[in-house]
């Protein structure tokens, strides 16, 4: 059986889901892959312990904490494949971020792969069912641009600045788009 509650963070409403020992989603409202690894029947989830846990979390990241992946049991369903990518986010520290690149050479030394495309890596990262949590939005374009994150670019932004890594928005003049790109504050380095 599967339980789900709300919680109101500053980025808006995030749904948590869990089971009776395990937090196995959370997303932000309107994110893309929305609640898909869950059943079509859940319970609320008040007064569910993993889901108070998981709160306790979030309170404590959105007052300026540091809390870690490992103190929550965590079961993202996903392939092997996806699961070895969000084990690698899970170690990611807080004001910190990596590429797509860097994962990919991460993940395909674990898996005894030669190389891996950034992209196939960056489908993982988009479908990381415990958003936040597990800490995709620390994951970068190799020129540090902030590319794809499943609830929106301007969340991903959001929480890398409540993290201490600063951004900027600037103009890609061979397309004219705007590419928003981390730079190395404080507490974070682009790795």
């Amino acid at each position: 059986m599967y339980y789900v509650t709300t919680y109101l963070s500053p980025l808006g409403g995030l749904t948590l889901a869990g089971d009776e020992t395990h937090l196995v989603g959370l997303w932000l409202d309107g994110q893309k892959y929305f609640m898909r690894q869950l059943p079509e029947k859940f319970s609320p989830g008040v007064g569910l312990p993993v889901l108070d846990e998981a709160k306790d979390w979030l309170d404590r990241y959105f007052a300026g904490g540091r809390p870690s992946c490992s103190e929550l049991a965590l079961a993202p369903a996903g392939s092997a494949f996806q699961r070895t990518v969000w084990r690698f986010l899970c170690e990611i520290p807080y004001g910190e971020t990596t590429t797509y690149g860097a994962l990919a050479k991460k993940t395909a030394a674990a898996m005894g792969k030669r190389s891996m495309s950034a992209q196939a890596v960056g489908g993982a990262v988009a479908r990381n069912p415990i958003s936040i949590i597990i800490p995709c939005h620390r994951v970068l374009g190799a020129d540090g641009s902030l590319t794809g994150y499943a609830g929106g670019i301007d969340k991903k932004a959001k929480l890398l600045e409540w993290e201490g890594i600063s951004w900027t928005d600037h103009a890609d003049s061979a397309r004219g788009n705007v590419k928003q790109t981390a730079r190395q504050g404080k507490k974070g380095s682009a790795r």
